[in-house]
């Protein structure tokens, strides 16, 4: 398989969405916590040009569960 820039996005998104599921799931459990716990960030820009107006909101929550996941998923894409 032919390794590219887009391969190792789509691994390192679908890192970070395990990790994440991952992070949710074990969320109840108190021993972990430390690692379920996640970190809330927010960049809202807005342009407005009288005739055009732009509004994007973005909302990341990233924890070491995420984190975890994306390295596996750098790792899997080096050993492909």
């Amino acid at each position: 398989m032919k390794k590219n820039g887009w391969i190792l996005l789509l691994f390192l998104v679908l890192g970070l969405v395990a990790g994440a599921l991952v992070a949710r799931w074990l969320e109840p459990v108190s021993g972990i916590s430390f690692l379920t716990k996640t970190i809330d960030t927010t960049w809202s820009p807005a342009v407005d040009l009288y005739v055009l107006s732009l509004d994007l909101n973005v909302h990341v929550q990233i924890s070491l569960f995420s984190i975890i996941g994306a390295l596996a998923a750098i790792w899997l894409y080096r050993k492909m």
